[in-house]
């Protein structure tokens, strides 16, 4: 009785937890898009062109904080305490901003833009890239109330002097020397949001919050994937060669294994754009939305088990899998159901067309979330090489797409499909596979 009055506190939180980083997402999202509607009202052609360069050069230059993230969350998960976390995401973000003010020049020349919005750039990237510490530190020690809250400081942050620049009036320079403003101001909140509870507010945290020592963790989470318990406080680093100290090595696998993610997910719709006509091109960029919904819809599910699998709880993965495999099954019937409607939502009347082949888009999606989850799981349990598959799939799909793919919008989102399927099965293979002994 008394265990299942547990499990059911436990998913009450679980749900309470999801519910608000869902809403933290949402409103990255919002003001993320509420940027290029604005600028496109407030700016020129020219300036909005410049902006919005810039912005997808921070969007490219953000990833190391993301891979600082799930890096600082695992360890934390694992071994609990700091480890190392502020020095190396300090290091982390001061060398992120330094490769930014050296190709500043090149960016300048390449990109025709103004030299103030690359060195601005450097600077917002420093921002937000050493924010990834302090959200990591939320995310592996299961605090996600004020994860959430953390996620809402920094996309108001990120965004928030962009918009008040672009509704006074401003160009892109001082549009993002504000941006850049607030991002550097957001940091000191985060913090205080990271910072460790008082002891009265940890006698009464629940015991999620902190990874479990030997003498408390639970049969179920103390095997690691190998049925081999963790080291306890003191002992040698393991035979994987996990430390208790955060590494630069376990932060560069994260951040390789994120732009992994990024590029396999982005593959097919460069690849569109190089071999497919100009307006075949384009109705390919309207069904990939289609994909990216059913990509990031289920990634709260990532981000709350990523402290669970970092200590080896299976059932937590089974879970985790179900559930995005559940999401994923219900938009891609959703979008067998509605194609005519999402593609009349997403691009108007004028890609109707294209309704046959919105389950096909969806699943696509919906396989890669599949595949970013069970990448996650392998970098938190420190497996080598976690994103090769990744970067092998990626080069298949180039192949096929360059030399065997009719250059239709089908023939391109075929391979997707085939590459996102190829992959899947691949990465769970190595997560599932019977541990060595």
């Amino acid at each position: 009785m008394t265990q299942t009055a547990g499990r059911d506190a436990t998913g009450v939180r679980f749900g309470a937890a999801g519910v608000a980083v869902t809403v933290a997402t949402l409103v990255t999202n919002a003001l993320a898009y509420v940027v290029p509607m604005l600028g496109a009202r407030r700016l020129s052609a020219a300036d909005l062109g410049a902006l919005a360069t810039v912005l997808a050069l921070g969007a490219i230059a953000a990833v190391p904080g993301f891979g600082l993230q799930i890096a600082v969350a695992a360890h934390r998960a694992r071994w609990g305490g700091g480890g190392g976390a502020g020095r190396l995401g300090l290091r982390t973000a001061a060398l992120t901003a330094a490769v930014a003010v050296a190709a500043a020049p090149v960016l300048t020349i390449a990109l025709r833009l103004p030299v103030a919005l690359t060195l601005l750039l450097a600077a917002s990237t420093f921002a937000t890239v050493l924010s990834g510490r302090w959200l990591g530190e939320l995310q592996g020690d299961q605090r996600f109330l004020r994860l959430a809250v953390a996620m809402t400081v920094l996309a108001a942050g990120r965004y928030g002097g962009l918009v008040l620049g672009l509704l006074l009036g401003r160009g892109p320079v001082a549009c993002l020397l504000l941006g850049t403003l607030t991002g550097l101001l957001a940091l000191p909140l985060l913090a205080r949001l990271a910072a460790p509870p008082t002891p009265a507010l940890a006698a009464t945290a629940p015991p999620t919050t902190t990874p479990p020592g030997p003498a408390t963790r639970p049969a179920a989470d103390a095997a690691g994937p190998a049925g081999v318990t963790g080291p306890t406080a003191g002992e040698e680093p393991d035979a994987t060669g996990v430390s208790r100290q955060l590494a630069a090595r376990q932060v560069m696998t994260a951040c390789g294994a994120t732009l992994a993610m990024l590029t396999i997910s982005y593959a097919d719709l460069i690849l569109a754009r190089q071999l497919l006509p100009a307006a075949s091109s384009g109705a390919y960029a309207v069904g990939s939305v289609l994909t990216k919904g059913a990509l990031w819809a289920p990634q709260v599910v990532t981000l709350l088990v990523l402290p669970r699998l970092a200590r080896g709880d299976r059932r937590a993965r089974l879970v985790a899998l179900a559930l995005i495999l559940t999401c994923g099954a219900v938009l891609v019937a959703a979008s067998a159901i509605g194609g005519e409607l999402a593609f009349r939502l997403v691009g108007g009347a004028d890609y109707l067309h294209l309704a046959g082949s919105a389950p096909l888009f969806a699943a696509t999606g919906a396989l890669y979330a599949v595949v970013f989850m069970l990448v996650n799981d392998r970098v938190a349990t420190a497996a080598r090489w976690p994103a090769a598959p990744l970067w092998v799939a990626t080069a298949g799909l180039a192949l096929a797409t360059a030399l065997i793919a009719p250059r239709t919008v089908t023939g391109v989102l075929s391979c997707a499909l085939a590459a996102a399927t190829v992959t899947a099965v691949a990465m769970a293979w190595l997560v599932f596979r019977p541990a060595r002994r």
